[in-house]
């Protein structure tokens, strides 16, 4: 593969650890304001709304979180209409939040580690768990729905974001059931855009639920599978005909999460003697779920999966082993040459002779793929990727990727030694032609400054930098995912 930038690339330590942290301080205030400090320009095309999530209280009542991931959820937007933008924020009022605010200490455990004060006997046999709504947010079927996969969605208001309160897809989920935080939404394969997402039941035997939901967000169907063991999934990725899962090979050892010294999560144990399993699952709900072994890999995120000649191909973001905090304090005191660094891999599927093999497709560290909309499911060409600055071991996102996944190469653009990467997000542009014709925006935080920037890049010519970075004169916690869609939810315009 080769690499282009117009500039030179910062050196391989290209960050301090001061600076990464400062980016997780909670962010408790909520703002509404139009975005007036602007370098370069928005592109007067570009009308819609960016809808963000993450974690974005870290602390309650001086009680910090162990890991970012049991933060409550803070919603972000940005509404752009002829070459302006609009930022709005504000926490999911989830009924977890609300009790935690008014108490001014954690009231329940989190899934990655937070413990309630007051030790283990504080915490022991506390199942209970906190819908903290913080991982990714969309809009279907004229919902804003907040998402965290361990329960059901909160639905809010797209202009506001007021909290509206919880939202079973009018009727699919049940209460106390739950809905992916990573839901697919099919272009158009079988003739309209489709939702589709899926429930786990983790248990010595774990079922999938698998839901498709059509564009007025009425269910079009739904069918479960067994799956022998314990699952672990995160997420998942669809073609025409398939729904397919990655069964890491960790198993959950509930002892000391039961007896209140760790979180759920920190009870997973990856065996690197065991395959990782690829689950296909017929989207119809007809014919057998295949179960094919791959080299022993733990998946957070998949990239994209497309069907090719009576084969499958999957592109997904690959480590090593579970890349736990390796027995820190908590997630500031982390030291990333011990977490395995996250790479893509290419997985081809032949579903006759139920093999695959693998193919690295990205060697240094990149997480948070992102592709044109109309290419989920199907072939597609190129593929945008968060990334750390050096071309080996692990570090920070630093920088955003772009993969041209016909030829191999890649052009970067760096926000080093400064700035720290979120989820990127391709957004088409009106009539493009081209599948790199459209912009790449992130949220990038600025260790000097102590503020986040949203930056607007073009896709065709990434290298060369942001067309517009708008400058927010306050800093957003590091998120997690987001979405965009054509309407405008900001303000009404002048």
């Amino acid at each position: 593969m080769t690499t282009t930038s117009p500039t030179p690339l910062a050196p391989a330590q290209s960050y301090s650890l001061e600076d990464w942290r400062s980016g997780y301080r909670s962010q408790p205030e909520e703002f509404n304001y139009w975005i007036t400090e602007i370098e370069g320009a928005i592109p007067p095309e570009l009308t819609g709304t960016v809808f963000r999530n993450g974690p974005g209280l870290l602390a309650i009542g001086g009680y910090p979180v162990k890991h970012p991931f049991d933060g409550d959820g803070l919603v972000c937007s940005i509404a752009f209409h002829a070459g302006r933008a609009y930022f709005r924020n504000r926490f999911v009022r989830t009924a977890g939040y609300v009790a935690e605010q008014q108490a001014q200490k954690p009231l329940y455990r989190g899934v990655f580690g937070t413990q309630k004060p007051g030790g283990p006997w504080a915490n022991a046999f506390d199942l209970r768990l906190k819908n903290i709504a913080n991982t990714h947010i969309i809009y279907w079927g004229d919902r804003l729905l907040a998402l965290w996969e361990a329960a059901e969605p909160h639905r809010l208001d797209p202009t506001t974001l007021a909290t509206l309160g919880l939202d079973d897809l009018q009727g699919l989920i049940a209460p106390g059931g739950a809905f992916t935080a990573h839901p697919r939404i099919d272009p158009g394969h079988h003739g309209q855009p489709r939702l589709v997402g899926f429930s786990v039941k983790p248990g010595l035997s774990s079922t999938i639920t698998l839901y498709e939901l059509d564009s007025a967000g009425q269910a079009i169907s739904q069918h479960r599978h067994s799956i022998p063991g314990f699952a672990f999934l995160h997420d998942f990725a669809i073609t025409p005909n398939y729904a397919i899962f990655f069964q890491n090979p960790v198993s959950f050892w509930p002892l000391p999460y039961l007896v209140g010294l760790k979180g759920a999560a920190e009870c997973l144990r990856f065996n690197p003697q065991q395959p990782t399993k690829i689950l296909v699952i017929p989207r119809q709900g007809q014919g057998a779920m295949q179960v094919i072994d791959t080299d022993p890999c733990f998946v957070f995120h998949h990239a994209n999966a497309f069907e090719q000649e009576g084969q499958l191909v999957i592109d997904s973001v690959c480590y090593d082993r579970f890349p736990s905090l390796e027995g820190s304090q908590d997630y500031r005191s982390v030291d990333f040459e011990r977490v395995p660094a996250g790479q893509l891999w290419r997985f081809t599927v032949d579903l006759a002779a139920t093999r695959a093999t693998v193919t690295p497709l990205v060697s240094r560290c990149v997480e948070f793929p992102a592709l044109h909309p109309d290419r989920v499911g199907r072939p597609y060409r190129y593929l945008f990727l968060g990334t750390a600055q050096a071309a080996q071991g692990n570090a920070p996102l630093q920088a955003l990727l772009k993969l041209d996944t016909q030829t191999g190469q890649t052009d970067i653009w760096s926000a080093a030694p400064r700035g720290f990467m979120g989820e990127p997000l391709f957004v088409p542009r009106p009539q493009a032609t081209d599948p790199d014709e459209g912009w790449v925006i992130a949220m990038v935080y600025d260790g000097e400054r102590r503020c986040s920037d949203v930056v607007i890049l073009d896709g065709r010519h990434l290298a060369a930098g942001p067309v517009a970075r708008l400058k927010l004169p306050h800093h957003i916690p590091y998120g997690l995912h987001g979405s965009f869609v054509p309407e405008y939810f900001g303000p009404p315009l002048p």
